[in-house]
């Protein structure tokens, strides 16, 4: 019998040796082969120590498991006593089922009743399997939301969903392996050898024996080798979805390029390394069937050969040659599937080497042990003598030290590089200080739970990705339990009540992926309307206007001004036109405090602020002047159009 297992493209990276997270099973790589260790600890999924209902299917699974390898190994002998008493030997059996009839019968009702109990056991453990999978799975999810904005600026989307996906399924494989099968397979082999001493003799076990360790040793020389071939499919396979998502993601800028074919010979080339390791894989599978094969011929053959010649001799009749022979087949049946078993689970852990790896990966910023929640009144915000790295050679902030008094609000402007969005993730702690302390309220930002910290901030970024859902899903993200007439009120407030009434759909129109379907003033109503709907005593407006045209960001400013009213806010600003009301203006330069005051005391310092107003001031009016010219140029045109039709046809 072949093995035809499954050679799906899978994953892997480095061993797994351990997680940071505590919940985390330990897993190690699957070069060391340390499968007994790694069930170990998978086992607290499997029998999980809150769900007594799982443990009782686990328990009636193994109790049908076990009543299905009995009957297994024992339907043979009624073959055996059928042909007996088809040649009319004694069979020794009560009269009422020597007949042949009732022995085919019997044979029958055996096997079903064989593949009865097996087909129970699996619908019994299946909700075992699937629970542990499902819980495995929201670990990781859970894990990769709590790793830092650093890991995810650097991750590349579709090779990380790839290695969720097959570590997911790799932990389904061995869970349902070898739990279902590989002990109890075992003891199968027992009760066979038994049978064969008990009826054929010892030196009939020891031919078995020998076959079955030659096979086994085969197999797992063969599985070992072909790991490495799985490894080199997985990473091909991996870099292959990367580079598609990441394509089909872009797939305006590939338009506006004209990169069509480029793109497409990119992705050929890693599906060309995946068509090579993947044949490699197909191959070894074929050598590896064929060794067993032969194994398994040979083995057979001598002990039907001694058989053949003991029924010659007097000493086995017709039956027993059959028998010997069932039986033997009936071996090859779970030595196949030990192949099976042996490369599912060492492929399994292939696969769920990287998705363990992931665990692996250490939360960069974590809540301290017997962190309070934030204790928020006013939402004073207070940056003292801060210091920042994202590399220690490369300093980004400078003892940058400020106030935000609780409902005023702050701009922080300054060129590009200057460190203005990096003050933002601070506040929304996406990264700890390396010098200096972030507070809200006198509590310092480290001392107290991430989650109470941003559940106090709102933010307008200046790129507003939505979900690719409907438009009513996207505000209410703001506040998941809001009512119908609280989300329509925060698109009032964001002045895109109106135009969401005229969409065919309302409220449920689709936004589509990163809500492309919207125009960038549109995604920005939307944005702020959540963050209405939010309702936080501190908000931060990160260049919420600044990709916008000079019309659409009047427009946007106006809703902004509404939604900042009474709230501390913080403004981080390109286009200095959106900050001159500010209670205070910050300049930033090189990551230090430049200037800071009014916009009239700015002005009047004539400094850095005043330049950037300037040359500010010149590229708005020359845009105005533009944008004039323009109309006047169409009007001329339609004047123009409408005088001549007023000439008279000479």
């Amino acid at each position: 019998m072949t093995d035809q297992s499954a050679t799906s493209p899978q994953g892997s990276t480095d061993a797994v040796r351990g997680s940071q997270d505590p919940q985390a099973p330990k897993v190690v790589s699957a070069d060391e082969g340390n499968t007994l260790s790694t069930l170990g600890n998978l086992w607290p999924y499997i029998w999980p120590s809150d769900r007594p209902d799982l443990k009782r299917r686990v328990l009636l699974a193994l109790f049908a498991l076990i009543i299905a390898k009995i009957v297994t190994v024992f339907s043979p002998y009624f073959f055996a006593w059928s042909t007996d008493a088809l040649t009319g030997t004694e069979v020794g059996l009560p009269a009422f089922l020597v007949a042949p009839v009732m022995l085919v019968l019997a044979y029958n009702a055996a096997r079903f009743l064989a593949v009865a109990f097996n087909q129970l056991r699996d619908a019994l453990f299946a909700r075992v399997g699937q629970h542990a999978v499902r819980q495995l799975a929201i670990l990781t999810f859970r894990h990769l939301h709590q790793l830092s904005l650093r890991f995810h600026l650097a991750r590349r989307t579709g090779g990380l969903s790839r290695v969720i996906e097959r570590g997911v399924k790799g932990i389904e494989s061995i869970v349902r392996f070898t739990i279902l099968n590989g002990v109890p397979t075992v003891f199968e082999f027992a009760i066979m050898a038994a049978v064969i001493w008990y009826q054929f003799g010892f030196f009939y076990v020891i031919i078995v024996a020998v076959m079955i360790v030659a096979y086994v040793w085969f197999t797992i020389k063969c599985s070992n080798w072909r790991i490495g071939i799985r490894r080199e499919m997985n990473e091909s396979d991996t870099d292959a979805n990367s580079k598609a998502i990441d394509s089909l993601l872009n797939f305006e800028t590939v338009k506006y390029f004209g990169n069509e074919k480029m793109e497409a010979a990119r992705f050929d080339v890693s599906m060309a390394k995946y068509e090579k390791a993947a044949t490699k894989t197909w191959t070894s599978l074929a050598w590896l069937n064929l060794g067993q094969a032969v194994i398994l011929s040979i083995g057979m053959a001598v002990c039907m050969a001694l058989s053949a010649r003991a029924v010659m001799s007097g000493e086995q009749n017709i039956g027993d040659f059959v028998l010997i022979n069932a039986l033997l087949m009936q071996i090859s049946i779970p030595l196949n599937f030990i192949g099976f078993l042996y490369r599912e689970i060492r492929q399994g852990l292939a696969d769920i080497e990287s998705m363990f790896d992931l665990l692996l990966v250490p939360a960069e910023i974590k809540d301290k042990d017997g962190a309070e929640p934030l204790n928020t009144v006013g939402g004073k915000i207070a940056f003292k003598d801060v210091k920042f790295h994202y590399d220690p050679d490369r300093p980004i902030l400078k003892g940058v030290d400020f106030e935000v008094p609780a409902g005023k609000t702050i701009a922080i402007v300054g060129p590009s590089g200057a460190g203005k969005s990096t003050i933002s993730r601070l506040l929304f702690r996406f990264y700890d200080v390396t010098g200096g302390a972030v507070e809200i309220d006198g509590q310092d930002l480290r001392d107290v739970t991430q989650e109470s910290v941003r559940h106090v901030i709102g933010m307008v970024p200046q790129d507003t990705v939505l979900f690719n859902d409907t438009i009513a899903y996207n505000i209410r993200y703001g506040r998941p339990d809001a009512s119908e007439e609280e989300v329509r009120e925060a698109a009032r407030m964001a002045q895109i009540h109106d135009f969401i009434e005229r969409l065919p759909n309302g409220y449920a129109s689709e936004v589509g992926e990163r809500g492309l379907k919207l125009s960038g003033g549109e995604k920005q109503r939307v944005a702020i309307a959540r963050t209405i709907l939010k309702a936080p005593p501190i908000l931060i407006l990160d260049e919420a206007t600044s990709a916008l045209d000079t019309h659409t960001e009047r427009e946007i400013q106006s809703a902004l001004d509404q939604v900042a009213k009474n709230r501390t806010t913080l403004v981080i600003a390109h286009r200095l036109s959106t900050v001159v009301n500010a209670d205070q203006i910050i300049v930033l330069e090189a990551g230090e405090i430049a200037e800071r005051g009014t916009h009239t005391e700015l002005l009047d310092k004539n400094g850095l602020y005043a330049s950037m107003w300037a040359r500010q001031r010149e590229a708005d009016e020359a845009e105005e002047r533009l944008r004039a010219a323009r109309e006047n140029d169409e009007l001329g045109i339609v004047t123009r159009g409408r005088t001549a039709d007023y000439i008279p046809a000479k």
